[in-house]
């Protein structure tokens, strides 16, 4: 639980994981855009062509927008002490958005339709859940009236973590837009992770810290996705 209860800016492990993410985005580029994407299937054996560009450039802005998400909460809303190793396993899980859904969907020649409108919207609004849930919770522990108070208001009161709700939309957005049904292994895993992980280690963390605040709060509140689990 020390993860969860240890503070530092730990500013040295946040600038090798932005840097390392910075060549997953060049990677990304030369995939989607540079005719990666035909050799990393050929090493499979497998004949692909380049498939819509529309739609290639779509999930490369879905990186870029993530990236830059991700590097603003990494710098203003992160403030626990990030172990080195958390260099190497957030890149890694980063590589399956930017690597891996520029490869699924490199091949799709598919005009872009209702589902793929469906799909960016999905995007849009679990992006909004994810950053503006830690704005909001973040501005509110500025306040020094309520330290030592569990969050639970606003988005929050609709799930107890409407912030991993929101990454696991814009995780299935991405994988929409592919068109490739194997892309569908990414947020599955995601999911996983976060429901049999993630997510309990973090509450029992939140127990042992809040304690009744904490109690009360899950007795009204789902934990993960609202109004179902």
């Amino acid at each position: 639980m020390d993860l969860y209860g240890k503070k530092s800016k730990s500013i040295p492990q946040k600038l090798i994981i932005i840097g390392l993410e910075i060549v997953l985005l060049y990677l990304a580029y030369f995939i989607a855009f540079k005719k990666g994407g035909t050799t990393v299937y050929n090493w499979f054996g497998i004949n692909i062509q380049e498939g819509n560009l529309m739609r290639r450039i779509i999930i490369f802005s879905f990186s870029i927008i993530v990236f830059l998400r991700i590097s603003f909460a990494t710098f203003v809303f992160v403030k626990r002490r990030i172990p080195f190793e958390e260099t190497i396993s957030v890149p890694i899980a980063f590589a399956l958005y930017y690597i891996g859904f520029a490869i699924f969907g490199y091949g799709s020649n598919a005009p872009l339709g209702i589902i793929d409108y469906t799909g960016i919207a999905i995007f849009l609004f679990g992006s909004y859940l994810n950053t503006f849930s830690e704005y909001q919770r973040h501005t509110w522990k500025k306040d020094p009236e309520n330290k030592g108070k569990l969050y639970t208001i606003n988005l929050f009161k609709y799930s107890m973590h409407i912030n991993y709700f929101g990454d696991l939309l814009w995780v299935i957005g991405y994988a929409v837009l592919t068109h490739n049904v194997y892309s569908a292994w990414i947020p599955l895993f995601l999911y996983l992770f976060f429901a049999y992980f993630n997510i309990p280690k973090l509450d029992t963390y939140l127990e042992e810290k809040y304690k009744e605040q904490f109690s009360d709060y899950k007795k009204h509140t789902k934990k993960f996705i609202p109004f179902i689990y």
